[in-house]
């Protein structure tokens, strides 16, 4: 029996365990082993890391880990969760079983870029999700970037920082609210609404291809792709979730089932929709949940008071 198992091995899965691993519990961190960012090259905006790389962030994490003797790190994949506080099962995918009294969800978000040909494989390379993460490299270049509706909003925040020539490609009928077209035409980017047939090359020398065989050179694209939730525990154990399929969460990280907490990219607060998901503020739930569930476990280890 674990104290708690950590599901995620990522900057809050860590973060976590690290906390609980001071504090002398007995954790498990299981890692399926596929991070959001790897293929970035790159992270950004994490004090003394900026510039870093992620997998050497993520390598120094387990080996800073490792060093205290009750954390215990495992690479797998759990898929199935149930019980109640005091006593989880976890089976993962091995066939293993493991039990703890208390969980932390941090399993992290997938990606699920526009289905063009070329895109996917361009991701994090060529293909960037995040201006905060990706921005300041793009300075000076020439940019498109592919999205429809309120995301295209996106374009106009890339003209406004970092290029005066970006272009909009809505991959279909322009669908922009009003607010949203009104930036756009603002700062000058040009829509095309003609789909999309794929992306050739490599950063710096890209082509768009469109359906009626034109083409776009660009520099790098921008797109703000849809996520989901890299596990379904959340909706095995019962706990509430928000529109988002993200877990809902309490300023403490604490989840609606007693006992399990969630933190990083695919938890949030009900009153934040649109969370800022990046590798410090991950990082930072982490260690906000688990040393609230630290607190937990100590005040449930506390004599009753005879009655």
């Amino acid at each position: 029996m674990y104290e708690v198992v950590v599901v995620g091995g990522g900057p809050a899965g860590l973060s976590a365990a690290l906390v609980l691993g001071r504090q002398r519990r007995r954790v498990l961190v299981v890692d399926a082993g596929r991070p959001r960012n790897a293929p970035a090259a790159e992270m950004h905006m994490f004090l003394g890391r900026d510039g870093g790389s992620p997998a050497t962030l993520l390598a120094d994490g387990r080996t800073e880990v490792s060093a205290y003797p009750t954390a215990e790190l495992r690479q797998g994949r759990v898929s199935s969760a149930e019980g109640e506080s005091g006593r989880f099962t976890l089976s993962l995918e091995d066939g293993e079983r493991v039990e703890a009294s208390r969980l932390v969800l941090a399993s992290g978000l997938t990606d699920e870029p526009v289905a063009i040909p070329g895109l996917a494989e361009r991701w994090g390379r060529s293909v960037f999700h995040c201006p905060f993460c990706h921005g300041y490299e793009t300075n000076g270049k020439v940019l498109a970037v592919i999205g429809n509706g309120f995301e295209a909003m996106l374009a106009a925040y890339v003209a406004d920082r970092y290029s005066d020539d970006v272009v909009l490609c809505t991959n279909g009928p322009s669908a922009l609210p009003e607010p949203v077209a009104a930036a756009v035409k603002a700062r000058g980017v040009q829509v095309v609404e003609t789909p999309l047939a794929g992306l050739d090359g490599e950063l710096d020398a890209l082509t768009l291809r469109f359906a009626d065989g034109t083409e776009l050179a660009r520099e790098a694209v921008y797109h703000r792709a849809p996520t989901r939730p890299n596990t379904d525990l959340a909706v095995q154990l019962g706990c509430a979730l928000l529109p988002d399929g993200c877990v809902e969460v309490d300023e403490y990280g604490r989840t609606s089932v007693p006992g399990v907490y969630a933190a990083g990219d695919a938890a949030h607060l009900k009153a934040v929709p649109d969370p800022v998901t990046l590798v410090g503020p991950s990082a930072a739930d982490g260690v906000r949940a688990a040393v609230w569930l630290e607190q937990e476990l100590f005040r449930a280890g506390l004599p009753v008071a005879p009655g």
